[in-house]
């Protein structure tokens, strides 16, 4: 959930400069986006991701779930990036304006209007998943954790991998002192991607808590 404030696609110019012919040509076509996801060259992928990020939709998510476990790091946070800019992108110019000043709102501290601007959207596009996980964020921000789940619940219905709302349930759950239930939910966003590296560290934080406490690891 909290994960969404940045999208970032990374360039790739920086990796060419100097020596262009040393490095594979970016992908000019859906099919060889496809082709060169699956290349043995890593500057390969990473053109290939970039280009399902900014061209691609829903459908060629998996394949980028599937590179959250690639080899090389930089190939694994490419991918994450890029699932949040599919996610980010509803398909309606409108609502992609609101969804863009809805986050202006968030990130300069007008919950209020960010999630008026937030409900907007989600009365436009119901089944747009990022719609419910922007406002689900501004709920959690403002303190408002109970609406701040429920919206996961929505956006976990729409998107089931949606790493950053299962680990917002976490961090909720968290606030409200359920640690067993927040435990369990941050080992359900670290199963589906396993480089959240604040995931990792809260998991460990809850458990030697409980170690703590007398508590049994769940």
């Amino acid at each position: 959930m909290l994960s969404l404030f940045r999208i970032r696609i990374v360039l790739l110019a920086a990796l060419t400069l100097g020596a262009p012919c040393a490095f594979p040509a970016p992908p000019n076509s859906h099919a060889e986006a496809l082709t060169a996801l699956a290349n043995s060259d890593t500057t390969a992928r990473l053109e290939a991701i970039a280009w399902l990020a900014h061209h691609g939709g829903m459908a060629d998510a998996p394949l980028l779930h599937e590179r959250l476990r690639d080899e090389s790091p930089i190939v694994r946070d490419y991918a994450e990036q890029g699932l949040w800019a599919l996610w980010s992108r509803s398909g309606d110019a409108a609502t992609d304006k609101l969804m863009a000043r809805g986050v202006t709102e968030m990130d300069t501290g007008r919950p209020k209007a960010a999630i008026a601007t937030f409900s907007d959207v989600i009365r436009r596009k119901p089944e747009f998943a990022e719609g419910w996980n922007k406002r689900a964020t501004t709920y959690y921000l403002a303190g408002e954790y109970q609406k701040s789940l429920a919206d996961c619940d929505e956006v976990l219905k729409r998107n089931p991998r949606h790493f950053g709302a299962l680990s917002g349930l976490g961090q909720i759950y968290f606030q409200l002192a359920q640690y067993d239930q927040s435990l369990a939910w941050f080992r359900k966003a670290l199963e589906v991607n396993p480089n959240m590296v604040g995931v990792e560290f809260n998991i460990k934080r809850i458990e030697k808590m409980q170690q703590e406490r007398g508590g049994t690891k769940i």
